[in-house]
């Protein structure tokens, strides 16, 4: 196996994962009541909040609505798109390997 292709192994189910755990996010914000400090919750908030911390220094709230987790779905979808999709810098370069 070569280095571009653990590469590939490894970011393509960790970029996944973030995006299904924002996705999961910005479904939690629809629930205020929820304690994202308790199991279930806390698995999909732990890993997210350190990005959306970095995220709201920049970008304010919207209408009282907090738009990062959405911004982070898609950074994580264009570096995807941009490394592992169909003409991804990755894939391009485990066909030349």
């Amino acid at each position: 196996m070569t280095g571009v292709n653990l590469t590939t192994w490894i970011l393509g189910p960790l970029l996944g994962v973030m995006i299904f755990l924002f996705i999961f996010r910005i479904i939690l914000t629809w629930y205020p009541q929820a304690n994202l400090n308790r199991l279930p919750f806390n698995l999909i908030s732990w890993p997210t909040e350190p990005f959306l911390m970095l995220l709201r220094k920049v970008v304010p709230p919207i209408g009282g609505v907090d738009i990062t987790p959405i911004i982070w779905v898609g950074i994580f979808s264009l570096v995807r798109e941009i490394l592992l999709g169909q003409q991804g810098l990755l894939t391009m370069m485990a066909r030349v390997s």
